[in-house]
């Protein structure tokens, strides 16, 4: 049986067993699955599979519907400790990944895309619950934008062997994808059998829970989720439909996003714990609106690729900003909260996500700059939101209609 250690005992542990450097090695781990995939599959699905607009709008939402069912998450943690889940998910998900290309027809792929998925979802859903739970609010900035890096350093070095041996020693999908999810389900076997299991201070609630002063933290995560999937389905598949890009020069463009996070998502981290969740959130969704009218700009004006690429790193950049939501709900939840609403935040982020992908895709093949206009539209609409959000939020102080609570001293 697995050795239990209170939160406020692990210090004493050898500093590589301890819960940070787990939530760190984790961090590590995820990423390379997820983004190995993610840098192959358009090319993959186009030049395998041969996928249309509306092939790929219907793999997305095949991929969002285990994060709309993230709520399960509440039942699954009944049984299992949230840190046991978490690692099964992260297994899970390298698996998946690994044996992507054995399976190159719409059906192998969706079915595959199925099973990575609840462990993406699921693992995300556990992962982001367990850092709220057990970084300090005053640390949770500056850390969550350490923990951002360290995985986008993971990434870095899986892109870069991608770019560099691709052509050079003529990879095959089925290699690259077997590599990047071997490497995450090593990494959770690993974190299975090395750590304790880590005893948190405050009990979570294993229930649904819908409160009504949580009302604006599940508006900013249900827009997030619509908005997210311009980004994730079309903005790379752009790159390849549009200006032909082949896998070693996603990858390359992938890599210039992951020396971006690795500089700036500390700094970000930074101004979040400086300036407050509302102004960085701001900042975030104002870029937004331009990028997103900007990549319909490259349809409408028919600016070149130098722009797209562009436009693709600084969209990337202003996503890395959504940490700021984690850190305003976790001012503002009850400490045993965190668990399920983690689950119902992860379900009504993916509520457009299951039927956007689809209902965009078939909006591509008529007009892309629509499917970029609307985005902007959804960006505006978070934008605005994120104006509700108080300069000092904390449990009675949700939004700027809650009762008015003296801030605290500076």
């Amino acid at each position: 049986m697995a050795r239990i250690v209170k939160l406020s005992d692990a210090q004493s542990l050898p500093f590589w067993r301890r819960p940070i450097s787990l939530l760190f090695l984790m961090a590590m781990g995820m990423p390379v699955a997820f983004n190995v995939w993610s840098a192959l599959l358009n090319n993959f699905v186009v030049e395998v599979a041969n996928f249309d607009g509306g092939d790929i709008g219907l793999l997305h939402t095949v991929r969002e519907i285990p994060g709309f069912l993230a709520i399960g998450v509440i039942l699954v943690i009944m049984v299992l400790r949230e840190q046991v889940l978490g690692v099964l998910s992260l297994f899970l998900l390298g698996v998946a990944t690994a044996v992507t290309a054995f399976f190159p027809t719409l059906g192998g792929i969706l079915t595959i895309t199925l099973l990575s998925s609840i462990g993406f979802h699921y693992y995300e859903t556990v992962n982001q619950s367990l850092q709220l739970q057990w970084i300090d609010k005053k640390k949770a900035p500056q850390m969550l934008g350490w923990l951002l890096a360290a995985g986008s350093a993971a990434t870095f070095v899986a892109y870069g062997a991608i770019v560099v041996t691709w052509k050079a020693f003529d990879l095959s999908y089925s290699l690259v994808y077997l590599v990047g999810g071997g490497i995450a389900a090593v990494i959770a076997v690993f974190c299975y059998f090395a750590y304790p299991q880590f005893e948190s201070p405050n009990p979570q609630v294993k229930k649904m829970i819908l409160r009504k002063r949580y009302w604006l933290y599940y508006a900013l995560q249900f827009m997030a989720g619509a908005r997210r999937q311009i980004f994730v389905v079309f903005a790379g598949f752009m790159m390849v439909e549009k200006f032909g890009f082949e896998v070693h020069e996603v990858t390359g463009l992938f890599l210039i996003n992951l020396i971006a996070n690795m500089v700036l998502a500390p700094v970000i981290g930074r101004v979040v714990s400086e300036f407050g969740e509302r102004r960085a959130l701001l900042i975030e969704y104002a870029g937004l609106v331009t990028v997103f009218l900007a990549y319909g700009g490259v349809y409408w004006f028919g600016w070149g690729v130098v722009v797209a690429s562009v436009l693709y790193v600084v969209d990337h950049i202003f996503f890395a900003m959504a940490l700021a939501l984690k850190t305003y709900f976790q001012k503002i939840a009850e400490p045993g909260d965190i668990a399920p609403t983690a689950a119902v935040a992860f379900t009504i982020n993916h509520i457009a996500a299951v039927f956007l992908p689809v209902v965009l895709g078939v909006l591509w093949l008529y007009s892309p700059l629509l499917v970029f206009v609307l985005a902007a539209g959804m960006a505006s609409v978070s934008f605005l939101l994120a104006l509700l959000i108080p300069r000092h939020p904390m449990p009675g102080n949700e939004t700027i209609f809650a009762r008015p609570i003296a801030a605290p001293a500076e």
